[in-house]
């Protein structure tokens, strides 16, 4: 039976529920209407992508869009960067595109701070990820691109300073999705870079049907392998990519999540990889990788053939205690769900969770796990748009802008798309790619961002998650890297038990707000917070209010309270 045919028929007969987990999973007690507003402009993001989009197809015009959440200047509110890309035809509009950084005001405004910040384009841009590298205590940024990458030390003055070269993190081909994980506990952030295909101007190959050109499919291209650097510590990195053992055949990546999905206290990553199987690397211990996808199934999707994997995420949506990988495909494939059953086993859930009739008609970007109503189970949000101008013309069913997901999480591990019912935020047709999650405005529910291919990007207000109570708790390592990177939050809260890790990087392009959220219902404390740090030490705190925004300190516990802002 054809791959497609298969999958649209056993849709047909999906049965309601997901394995392994939902027993322990718990259905919302209160259901509070949320609704979405996208408030870009109103708050003074005035930005508009650079694509470059030419009749040519240059590659690269179709892939960018890159996003990030992360709070430069220290102030207690999350700030955003958007990566501009460029143009291989166009030197004006080369010329004219600019990474913006914007500065959160902590009124439900930004400030651009692009001037005078030190960040600047070069090559053409795709995604971006944020950590603090070399533990001064503050957030430094890395910036990929068709080109050349750049990381940005922070100055602490609110400026940044390019040290790539110095670092030796460049990275010489087209890379697409970062993120920084400290592989080897030993307290310093390490980088993993995604590289896409060897895509060269020079030699940019007709595709398409007649006289219609269209973007070219992967593997029309040479694949170009990841990059794997391993910080030295002294404000150096190390490409340890054969080292590592993550040196396994270059497979088109475009997404990357750390996150470790058996719980033994050593990061783990996966990669979605484009047309090709994905890669699962199983940490070995002190940073050491093997590459175990296929046998963990999570390499390919239900019909056993590698779909179009673009951006991805870890998360327990089913409450076991057990992070699930979320990964983003092309249309007539569906978005991949695996649930992790334990053992170092996942179950490919996409069918009976209802992620496969949700996302059957679109092409997957950027992927965020997040509890967007606070009712303590995990959601999904996803960013839709096809990957050819051209779409419409050349099927009567395409769209090149596409409706974006909000997937919500009945408590039992099943997902129906609430997008439609979810307000103005998910009304937009778009060619989206990034998306990022965080709490913009302090308020206790987790706002979204989305990148969208050369158009203005939407800043989605949540208005309503926090009518249900909620948490948000900042790490800050003493013997583990500064910013936490990988620290495992369990938090006992009304007879369940929340799991989140902290991230510097995931989605498609993006990162999301480092802080961790925890939805807590109708809970008005949580009983017990747990945080396994990087390197094994463990603090735990009792008896939390909700509501409120927590800093904690490895070894010294809750160091800063803050309660939520209110209108």
């Amino acid at each position: 039976m054809d791959g497609m045919l298969f999958v649209r028929t056993m849709i047909a007969f999906a049965v309601v529920g997901v394995a392994g987990g939902a027993a322990s999973a718990r259905t919302a007690q209160v259901d509070h209407p949320v609704r979405f507003t996208n408030v870009a402009s109103e708050s003074g993001i005035h930005f508009r992508h650079e694509n470059g989009a030419s009749p040519d197809k240059y590659f690269p015009e179709i892939m960018g869009g890159g996003a990030a959440i992360f709070d430069y200047d220290n102030d207690g509110w999350a700030d955003l960067f958007l990566v501009d890309g460029g143009s291989f035809v166009d030197e004006g509009a080369a010329a004219r595109a600019r990474h913006r950084l914007y500065r959160n005001r902590g009124d439900g405004t930004f400030d651009d701070a692009t001037a005078g910040s030190g960040v600047a384009v070069s090559g053409f841009g795709m995604g971006a990820c944020a950590a603090d590298f070399d533990n001064d205590g503050w957030t430094d940024l890395y910036v990929t691109a068709y080109g050349a990458n750049r990381l940005y030390r922070n100055t602490g003055d609110g400026g940044f300073r390019d040290i790539t070269e110095a670092a030796g993190v460049a990275a010489p081909d087209w890379s697409a999705s970062c993120a920084f994980g400290d592989a080897d506990n030993d307290g310093y952030v390490d980088l993993y870079v995604t590289g896409y295909v060897g895509f060269d101007p020079a030699d940019n190959r007709f595709c398409g049907f007649g006289d219609v050109r269209s973007y070219c499919h992967p593997n029309v291209y040479e694949s170009v392998p990841d990059v794997f650097f391993r910080n030295n510590g002294d404000g150096t990195f190390t490409d340890a990519t054969r080292e590592a053992g993550v040196n396994a055949a270059p497979g088109n990546g475009l997404g990357v999540v750390f996150g470790d999905y058996d719980a033994d206290g050593w990061i783990d990553m996966y990669v979605a990889n484009d047309a090709v199987p994905n890669y699962l690397f199983h940490n070995t211990g002190n940073g050491a990788f093997e590459e175990v996808a296929f046998w963990a199934g999570v390499a390919v999707g239900i019909t056993a053939k590698p779909l179009a994997g673009m951006g991805t995420d870890m998360g327990d949506f089913n409450g076991d205690g057990l992070l699930d990988i979320f990964v983003t495909n092309l249309d007539l494939e569906t978005h991949t769900l695996y649930a992790n059953v334990g053992g170092g086993l996942f179950d490919d859930v996409t069918l009976r969770s209802g992620v496969a009739e949700a996302t059957l008609p679109y092409v997957g970007f950027g992927a965020v796990f997040l509890d967007y109503d606070n009712d303590m189970d995990l959601d999904i949000a996803v960013a839709n748009g096809d990957v050819d101008d051209n779409a419409a013309r050349m099927s009567d069913t395409k769209t090149f802008e596409q409706p974006n997901l909000l997937l919500r999480n009945d408590g039992s591990g099943n997902f129906t798309n609430v997008g439609p019912a979810a307000g103005p935020g998910f009304d937009d047709l778009k060619p989206s790619r990034a998306l990022a999650a965080g709490d913009l405005d302090n308020d206790g529910d987790l706002d979204i961002v989305v990148g969208n291919l050369g158009r203005t990007p939407d800043l989605l207000r949540n208005d309503g998650g926090n009518g249900a109570n909620a948490l948000l708790v900042r790490t800050e390592g003493v013997r583990a890297n500064r910013g936490g990177v990988g620290a495992r939050l369990s938090l006992s809260v009304a007879s369940a038990v929340l799991v989140r890790e902290v991230r510097a990087g995931s989605s498609y392009l993006a990162q999301n707000d480092a802080r961790v959220h925890f939805g807590l219902d109708d809970a008005a404390r949580a009983e017990r917070l747990e945080i396994r740090w990087p390197g094994g030490g463990v603090d735990v705190i009792e008896n939390i209010e909700a509501n409120q925004i927590l800093t904690v300190r490895e070894g010294e516990g809750i160091v800063e309270r803050r309660p939520f802002a209110t209108d």
